[in-house]
């Protein structure tokens, strides 16, 4: 434990709003037929930027006019950055659109009464999540809140360490990471030049909306975000590139000759989630699904989604059972991922995918969620994704993702900042964390909550 508290003080609140208003022909925006299936929650992304700053340069340097200068510069940009990303700076306006009325995005400046590299280096998610912008409870049909949350926390060494909650209604990793590197694009070229008139290349904002159109089937749609809350622990696992090689040759087999480092990890983490279940488990259940979110983006070729802005995600779901046995060995279960995978870009990226297709997906995946006889794992992977590319001006960031939506059996993957490893945030039963944490083969590939730096 750290010796004195962090302490994260907000001191001040305002909204940033675009630089030049939204044309009246832009004031109401589609949300699509993957929108519309997405649940109102809000999910977070914490980038951490420690101080670059020379030594022998800290003396010359005023750390108030540094923070004010900073900030300055991100809320200037930002501002420019929403003018592209216009819906960003909207309100929910009902269950198929958003009002771009310009409202703004919220910004918090905080400061922390503590160098960065404490943060780092003893990583406590509860304390994480002081430094993302906090939220009231959204109910599903709620309408008129805000999308976007960000907050600026400036630490005594001079890091800064940028948060944001932002609305999963029309939003997705995908989404958020264009928009982050455009802003970082925009502050860097305000911090680099004296000119701060410089036109970006212009952008245009392609909602998923204008190839799959919402539909009027519910009034509200379905929310498959309401999973059994019980009483549950997340903690936060690090599987270095050296050890997912050794894992990649202990799950190849004829079936998966190649494996990808997202399957064998996350054929690990299920084989050993499901053995804490049983373990604590009065009667085991017949079968377990691994229910894998998708970037849509890469399975769709017609019409090509790739430039197309919102939520674009589906699902594969795959199971450990294999002719009636439950089978959950690495082998068997990357196998089944990748069998899983590959029927998802067959059935897909194949013909036209219509909104009813889209929709029989996204209602295919909340059945599976709700089966009350099978055990369910759901994961979402963030792997590649440039979130590391974002420079302010003042480096590259290292990343953490507090994991502030604790739903049972929830797993997030994320890169390392080197590229090659991957992170995993994973959440369960306590009695199953207990049983899971202290699992001899997990533990030979994976450390339990490393530095950060």
């Amino acid at each position: 434990m750290m010796d004195l508290e962090m302490k994260v003080e907000v001191i001040h609140r305002e909204r940033i709003r675009p630089i030049s208003p939204t044309p009246h022909h832009l004031r109401v925006f589609s949300l699509s037929v993957f929108d519309q299936f997405s649940p109102a929650v809000h999910f977070p992304l914490l980038l951490f930027y420690p101080n670059n700053i020379e030594p022998s340069e800290v003396n010359n340097i005023d750390p108030q006019c540094s923070v004010v200068e900073r900030t300055k510069l991100l809320k200037r940009s930002l501002s420019d950055t929403l003018t592209r990303f216009y819906p960003f700076a909207g309100t929910i306006h009902d269950h198929a659109s958003i009002c771009c009325n310009d409202q703004g995005a919220v910004f918090l400046e905080a400061q922390v009464n503590c160098s960065m590299s404490r943060v780092l280096n003893e990583p406590d998610l509860e304390l994480l999540k002081e430094l993302i912008p906090k939220l009231e409870s959204i109910s599903e049909g709620e309408t008129g809140y805000d999308l976007l949350n960000i907050q600026a926390n400036f630490f005594e060494c001079g890091g800064i360490a940028i948060g944001f909650h932002v609305s999963h209604k029309m939003i997705d990793a995908y989404t958020l990471s264009k928009f982050i590197n455009s802003w970082a694009a925009a502050t860097s070229l305000g911090f680099s030049t004296s000119d701060h008139n410089v036109v970006l290349p212009s952008y245009q904002y392609l909602g998923a909306a204008s190839h799959y159109p919402p539909l009027a089937l519910f009034e509200p749609p379905p929310q498959f975000g309401e999973l059994a809350k019980e009483k549950c622990i997340t903690k936060r696992f690090m599987f270095e590139s050296s050890k997912i090689a050794c894992l990649k040759s202990e799950a190849a087999s004829a079936a998966v000759k190649n494996p990808t480092r997202v399957e064998v990890v996350s054929a690990l983490i299920w084989k050993t989630a499901m053995r804490a279940s049983s373990a604590n488990s009065c009667s085991v259940r017949p079968s377990s699904t691994w229910l894998q979110i998708v970037n849509m983006r890469n399975i769709i070729t017609q019409p090509s989604a790739e430039n197309l802005m919102g939520n674009l995600l589906g699902f594969y779901a795959a199971t450990s059972t294999r002719e009636g046995e439950r089978n959950d060995d690495l082998q068997g279960l990357v196998a089944a991922m990748r069998k899983g995978s590959e029927e998802l870009k067959v059935k897909y990226g194949t013909k036209c995918v219509s909104g009813e297709d889209v929709s029989k997906l996204l209602i295919k995946y909340g059945e599976q969620m709700q089966k009350n006889d099978v055990e369910c794992y759901c994961s979402t992977s963030w792997c590649r994704f440039p979130f590391y590319k974002a420079d302010f001006g003042w480096g590259k960031p290292l990343m953490s993702i507090p994991a502030t939506i604790e739903l049972k059996n929830l797993i997030t993957l994320m890169d390392t900042s080197d590229g090659g490893g991957i992170e995993v945030r994973l959440t369960l039963k306590e009695e199953d964390m207990a049983m899971f944490e202290n699992n001899e083969e997990l533990l030979a590939y994976a450390s339990i909550n490393p530095t950060l730096t």
